[in-house]
């Protein structure tokens, strides 16, 4: 089966600067993949050889096995670029309309619209909409084609909460109906709660390329919530890291949380609503892209 997106050894240099360094990256149908990395990782130009905006220094990148530049297989991709900008004079609907004529085979305007939550401003011009919604706008129409394969490049910049999950329940459904989809994203939860597998570059280099739970266990530490005395808690041999939270709480951070919770008991120290968590995936990425700065 012919892969949405492979990448062999790419590197992109602008100058000196080396902004993608020997990159091999394959995505298969159907999944979603979060892409993390600080500013000025490689993300942005990694997708732009994937979209074929950019050619490789070095290297080899397909889409749909055959060249990001032919029109023929970019007509199966949609996406959301970090900056976008729609013509003001036009409505939103209008700007779907435009963009849904270049597919063979659209989703329906107004099924877009409802899925994406536009319908109060479908009739607006594209020029008196807030950023928000304007942000949503660009997301619906990378949308709109019915794509293979969705890129979408910080997609919920700009969006408050309630945006944002309309966002997420439309990216979900798509996935679910098979749609491929990389996503970058500064919200680190929004990768957690969206992606099945994490890409973390930094340098231009991956540094990680695993699903998530096998990400998560990069970090060896875990997260015991209690209420309890933190200067007691302090005391405690397992017990790496205390600390007190403003509604009462303290969060020790642990090696072992077995140990801890044992040692815990064994003290005699009160405690209540003990809950022990997982590693963060805030705390995986940095303990990744700290690791590639040794």
């Amino acid at each position: 089966m012919t892969l949405p997106v492979s990448v062999q050894n790419a590197s992109k240099s602008f100058g000196d600067v080396v902004a993608v360094d020997d990159v091999t990256l394959d995505l298969r149908a159907g999944e979603c993949l979060g892409m993390l990395g600080p500013n000025g990782a490689g993300k942005s130009t990694l997708l732009s050889l994937l979209l074929g905006l950019r050619r490789p220094t070095a290297g080899r990148v397909l889409l749909f096995g055959g060249d990001p530049g032919d029109p023929a297989f970019r007509q199966r991709v949609g996406s959301t670029p970090q900056r976008s900008a729609v013509p003001e004079a036009l409505r939103a609907r209008e700007a779907l309309e435009i963009v849904s004529a270049h597919y063979v085979t659209p989703t329906p305007v107004d099924d877009i619209i409802d899925e994406f939550g536009l319908g109060e401003v479908a009739r607006k011009q594209c020029g008196s909409l807030s950023g928000g919604w304007q942000r949503r706008l660009a997301v619906a129409m990378a949308f709109v084609g019915t794509p293979s394969l969705v890129v979408l490049d910080e997609p919920t910049t700009g969006l408050d909460v309630e945006a944002r999950t309309t966002l997420w329940d439309a990216l979900r459904a798509r996935h679910a109906a098979g749609c491929t989809i990389i996503v970058t994203s500064h919200h680190l939860e929004e990768i957690e709660a969206l992606a099945q597998r994490v890409v973390v570059m930094d340098g231009g280099r991956v540094l990680a390329d695993d699903d998530l739970p096998a990400v998560l266990a990069r970090v060896s530490r875990r997260r015991v919530a209690l209420r309890a005395d933190v200067r007691q808690l302090e005391s405690l041999d397992a017990a790496s890291d205390v600390r007190a939270s403003d509604d009462g709480r303290a969060t020790v951070l642990t090696a072992d949380a077995d140990a801890f919770v044992r040692e815990l008991v064994a003290s005699g120290i009160p405690f209540s609503d003990l809950a022990v968590r997982g590693a963060t995936l805030e705390e995986a990425f940095l303990t990744i892209t700290k690791g590639s700065e040794r």
